[in-house]
């Protein structure tokens, strides 16, 4: 890659690493709208140590997935307060990695998700239903 290439890469450029892990993970559902130091420094730890960009966007992903397809019978969780919530499955998928194409997967099925509960929490009608 040329010098100028790399400049724009994440994985070689720890700003723009960073800036993307912090990305991604606010525009995750049940996420703050804004990091935190420690949030900002975790993604920097992350790039210093090695961790890929689709390491990140897919435990990111994972962790979401778990908690929006939990049982609807059962309290609803917390929302996430921290990046450092998505650690230990970060550590997951360093030791048994994705297939590959899985990523996309989990980007759609999040997506999918969202929309859904999205769209349910719409007014369906603007007819009042007490007439």
């Amino acid at each position: 890659m040329t010098p100028l290439a790399n400049l724009l890469n994440p994985e070689s450029n720890s700003a723009l690493y960073t800036t993307t892990v912090l990305n991604l993970y606010v525009d995750l559902p049940d996420t703050p709208l804004r990091t935190s130091v420690q949030d900002q420094q975790l993604a920097q730890r992350w790039f210093v140590t090695g961790v890929p960009l689709s390491v990140v966007e897919a435990a990111l992903l994972l962790a979401s997935l778990r908690r929006l397809c939990r049982p609807a019978d059962v309290p609803p969780l917390p929302r996430v307060r921290s990046l450092a919530y998505f650690q230990p499955v970060i550590e997951e998928l360093q030791a048994n990695p994705i297939p590959e194409g899985y990523l996309g997967y989990l980007r759609l099925k999040v997506r999918n998700l969202v929309d859904n509960a999205d769209s349910a929490n719409v007014q369906k009608s603007t007819f009042s239903d007490d007439r």
